[in-house]
């Protein structure tokens, strides 16, 4: 799967921003931070949406994990 990095100049840093999920958003100096922190705003994005995921289980019918290459 591919994701499109969107980098924009802030007031005072860089933003960073995955254009497919808006919710994920990082900031930093440079170009190089934003894509080293981008990553980590990403796993911390899905992480929290399995949480949120978990506490609604009465109607799941079923549940795998898929892994995209």
């Amino acid at each position: 799967m591919k994701l499109t990095l969107v980098i924009r100049q802030g007031n005072t840093q860089l933003i960073g921003q995955i254009k497919e999920i808006p919710g994920v958003l990082t900031q930093g100096q440079t170009v190089a931070e934003i894509k080293e922190n981008i990553t980590d705003a990403l796993m911390l994005y899905l992480e929290d949406a399995r949480e949120d995921d978990a506490d609604d289980t009465a109607s799941i019918i079923s549940q795998e994990e898929l892994e995209f290459a």
